[in-house]
């Protein structure tokens, strides 16, 4: 079996101590990260709000809360970091500053994160990061995507032209060529709206919409049978975004919308995804200024967890 990089024990070492790294896996720059299969990454910025701030901390919590996770899955039955080469690649370079600048570094860092051939696993941030990440990995084929949210983050603009927030990215990428919509299912969306026009061209160009309502009547095996038929064999995105919880189990999200998920339903929803070619993923809107004392962080953790296995998984059955 070759030699993976394996998570800092806490048999061996106490949880809140050592280097905060995703996972307690170590930390790998990219320069070095020839091999690594599945790259944890930290995406802190959120210049695409336009509500309430502080996704651009979530990704340093996020990692301190992921020192509770450990390397077997009870469900699934598998130790993720003895199929897959593993490590915290850092963040992506990000400029508070300039919103389309930022953009341009994040996608840059992703293109170099796809050309090593490695999967990303990515901590927003706000939604808006997706969009450079789609750019990298869909460049060369448009993407399939598995999208949870409570939004469906298809407007046109914000203000009178501000065509780049967390509510654009995915009508950007489906304009750029890099998200085909017709592969495209968004699950849990709900709250009111500004006019039935907010999703109107979401449906015009073929998305398949489970709104909440549609999922408890259909319960998590048929949503999910039904967003693996949209998706086809195709390579995939999954984009989790945090607001498709209720607010009663993650707080700390800068659009919280009663009556979404429960953890446990989320996570039954993403091991339904097992098997799927996951090209990359992504969990955003995590704010922590809004929940301090870091359990949205530790949903969010505990949800890119449940990607990783699936993802390691799949490397494992591609070598």
């Amino acid at each position: 079996m070759p030699e993976f990089h394996q998570p800092l024990s806490g048999m061996k070492t106490p949880r809140f101590a050592g280097l905060s790294t995703f996972m307690r896996l170590p930390h790998v720059p990219l320069e070095q990260a020839a091999g690594i299969e599945i790259g944890l990454i930290g995406v802190p910025w959120d210049g695409g709000t336009t509500n309430r701030p502080g996704p651009r901390h979530a990704p340093r919590q996020m990692r301190d809360q992921s020192s509770m996770l450990r390397e077997y899955h009870h469900a699934l039955e598998i130790a993720p970091f003895k199929l897959a080469n593993c490590a915290d690649l850092g963040d992506a370079p990000v400029n508070p500053a300039d919103l389309m600048d930022t953009l341009e570094r994040i996608g840059d860092f992703y293109k170099s994160v796809r050309d090593l051939g490695i999967r990303p696993l990515s901590a927003g941030g706000d939604h808006l990061v997706s969009l450079p990440i789609l750019r990298a990995l869909g460049a060369h084929e448009p993407l399939a995507m598995v999208h949870f949210d409570a939004h469906g983050d298809t407007w046109d603009d914000y203000f009178g032209g501000s065509k780049y927030t967390h509510g654009t990215p995915f009508r950007r990428a489906i304009e750029e060529g890099v998200l085909d919509p017709e592969r495209t299912v968004q699950i849990g969306l709900r709250g009111s709206l500004y006019g039935p026009q907010d999703k109107r061209w979401a449906l015009d160009q073929g998305i398949r919409i489970l709104e909440i309502e549609e999922c408890v009547a259909l319960g998590t095996r048929e949503v999910m049978d039904q967003a693996r038929a949209v998706v086809g064999e195709r390579p995939v995105y999954v984009s989790f975004d945090i607001d498709c919880l209720d607010p009663a189990f993650a707080p700390g999200t800068g659009t919280p919308e009663a009556g979404g998920f429960s953890t446990r339903e989320a996570q039954t929803m993403l091991r339904h995804l097992r098997g799927l070619d996951i090209t990359g993923a992504d969990v955003v809107e995590v704010s922590p200024p809004f929940d301090p004392a870091g359990h949205t962080a530790l949903v969010g953790v505990t949800m890119m967890y449940e990607l990783l296995c699936l993802m390691a998984e799949q490397a494992d059955r591609r070598r």
